[in-house]
């Protein structure tokens, strides 16, 4: 597997994730992950990192990794190449100052231009992979804030910008079902949808992360939009900025 790397420097390197591709193993399946794509192509780096023990007692390496993105959401990933960059990056996704922007295509037209999502999270009591916002959701319900404002409305879809400050499972995919509008093509939170757009994959692409570094510069990563993202993206007044720089 080849992934494209987008930025590089001495302490991390960042690649555009594709849709379809796992942060890193969860102990289920085989496939090869982003993290597996890390350690081939950084074997001096393969150590860095923290072992993860799954809930079957199970441990299992994440090379590099200091956060992660859904299996199918796409954009900006970043690894770790030192133990220092990893202890500074977690940190820095810790304390919630990397700020990151995701670009959604959604079903309708929000009632507000833009808004303040502030719904705690926790584990739908129907199905076992879902996260739920409803106030009776099972288990400890964790904090979760997601600004968003509308780019373009075309009446049956709008193209969102997103900005989640915090980290939480499906985050975005779950605050957007909350309020009625859920991410286009979601297989887990727009059930009997269609897959609108020309998508055939979730709607949803982690577009820029801005983030201190190690020298206490900012950097922002830029994930340009993927072939499908971008033709979405060609239906909508007003992404033109999105556009010029994918």
């Amino acid at each position: 597997m080849e992934l494209p790397v987008i930025y590089e420097d001495d302490d991390l390197v960042a690649i555009a994730k594709p849709a379809g591709v796992m942060t890193h193993p969860d102990g289920h399946t085989t496939d090869e992950t982003a993290s597996d794509w890390f350690a081939a192509h950084y074997p001096d780096s393969k150590e860095v990192g923290e072992m993860q023990r799954l809930t079957n007692g199970t441990e299992i390496a994440r090379p590099g990794v200091v956060h992660r993105l859904d299996r199918d959401t796409s954009g900006v990933l970043i690894f770790a190449k030192t133990p220092e960059s990893h202890a500074h990056l977690k940190a820095v996704f810790q304390e919630r100052e990397a700020k990151k922007t995701y670009l959604a295509f959604v079903y309708g037209t929000l009632k507000e231009e833009k808004g303040v999502i502030e719904f705690s999270i926790g584990r739908s009591r129907k199905d076992f992979r879902l996260r739920s916002a409803q106030p009776k959701a099972k288990g400890t319900l964790r904090d979760a804030l997601t600004r968003y404002e509308v780019v373009s409305d075309i009446g049956t879809h709008s193209m969102v910008r997103v900005m989640p400050e915090t980290g939480r499972t499906h985050q975005i995919r779950v605050h957007l079902k909350a309020l009625h509008h859920p991410v286009v093509c979601d297989p887990l939170y727009a059930e009997g949808k269609p897959c609108d757009l020309g998508l055939t994959r979730l709607g949803l692409h982690a577009y820029s992360l801005d983030l201190p570094m190690l020298d206490g510069s900012r950097k922002e990563i830029i994930a340009p939009l993927p072939a499908d993202m971008l033709a979405a993206a060609q239906k909508f007044p007003g992404s033109e900025a999105f556009i010029a720089r994918s």
